[in-house]
């Protein structure tokens, strides 16, 4: 590259499943959509997958209990998810904005990253690619899509969000502090909800004051990540655009607030994260056949204990049902649990293997 500055576009659609929904069915268009599980009149199980805009209005927001969006929003249209309608518009998409990307790195169903560098000469070059694509996209698959311009994935990540929907934002170097200083710390990447709590209580709430801090305070707190905290503070990351490579297996965990020995509770728990891995897994589209879970007790002894199916499956009452079977072995044991997880592997494509019905 001749030490020349770096250039990265993230191009993320706008509510990209309720976008699609309404693209095959232009009478929704102007009312609250919603796709997820199904609400049964505020009685339903599951989540929000995503919503448009009108819905946003009444509160509604990606990853909702659906029972809550009903309660918010009864009278949205409320449809379920086409995973198999949403990756073939997809990739679609995502073959046009791999054309215009030196390097390219898929995020999700609906994001991507383009390492634009060598060919645009400076930002002004790269607005005007920017709008290409956007017109594209509009012109070949009827959606728009927002994107962010900037010297690294965390700025143009952060910028594509910032003038949704069908935005354009531009961050050059020099101005990327500025830009990051009075935003809310959760828009780092990597920043959850729980790093947001403790990063409130020592009076840190925006980006800026992220910046402003004392890097060994910030050490002290949160030990290796303090350090990592401070740079993307300051809008410094030097991670490479780069397609990923197969993904080799699907999870989550969560640690509790308070060590447990409310079963019930840790069984919704495990419930909640089996929707959360099922998503992603129906994302990616892919069917499964080893389930594991993960417990730690109290005193941090940590426990796995897996189980490999007799077909492939792809269905959510499957991974649930056998989340429940393999740890009830350690429900028996009546000790306090402190974390639970999820996780499956083993994968087929969707694509090559049928369904089972």
């Amino acid at each position: 590259m001749n030490g020349k500055k770096r250039i990265i576009f993230h191009v993320d659609m706008d509510h990209f499943f309720t976008a699609v929904e309404e693209r095959q069915r232009p009478e929704f268009k102007g009312n609250p959509v919603i796709v997820g599980a199904d609400p049964k009149e505020g009685k339903g199980r599951g989540v929000v997958s995503t919503c448009n805009y009108e819905a946003r209005k009444f509160g509604v927001e990606s990853g909702m209990p659906i029972s809550r969006a009903w309660k918010l929003c009864p009278e949205a249209v409320y449809l379920p998810v086409n995973y198999e309608l949403y990756k073939k518009v997809s990739r679609e998409i995502m073959g046009i904005l791999r054309k215009y990307a030196d390097k390219f790195e898929q995020w999700g169903i609906d994001e991507a990253f383009l390492d634009v560098t060598s060919r645009v000469n400076g930002c002004e070059e790269a607005e005007v690619l920017a709008h290409q694509i956007k017109m594209e996209i509009l012109e070949k698959e009827g959606l728009t899509c927002s994107v962010g311009i900037g010297p690294n994935k965390l700025v143009a990540k952060i910028a594509s969000d910032f003038q949704k929907p069908d935005g354009l934002t531009v961050v050059k170097e020099e101005d990327v502090e500025k830009f990051l200083a009075p935003l809310r710390v959760r828009k780092l990447l990597w920043v959850g909800r729980k790093t947001e709590q403790k990063l409130k209580r020592i009076g840190i709430n925006t980006i800026g004051d992220l910046a402003n801090y004392d890097p060994t305070v910030l050490t002290e707190n949160f030990g290796v990540m303090g350090t990592q905290l401070c740079l993307l503070a300051h809008g410094i990351d030097r991670s490479e655009v780069e397609e990923r490579g197969e993904v080799k297996s699907i999870s989550r965990d969560i640690t509790f607030e308070e060590d447990t020995d409310d079963f019930e509770f840790v069984l919704k728990t495990l419930d909640r994260l089996s929707e959360e891995v099922h998503k992603d897994v129906s994302k990616q589209n892919f069917c499964f056949k080893t389930v594991t879970v993960k417990v730690r007790y109290e005193n941090f002894e940590t426990h796995t204990h897996g189980k490999t199916l007799p077909f492939v499956t792809d269905r959510l009452q499957d991974l649930q049902k056998t989340v429940k079977e393999l740890v009830q072995d350690y429900l028996r044991l009546n000790r306090k649990i402190r974390l639970v997880g999820v996780r499956v592997s083993n994968f087929v494509s969707a694509e090559k293997q049928k369904r089972l019905i």
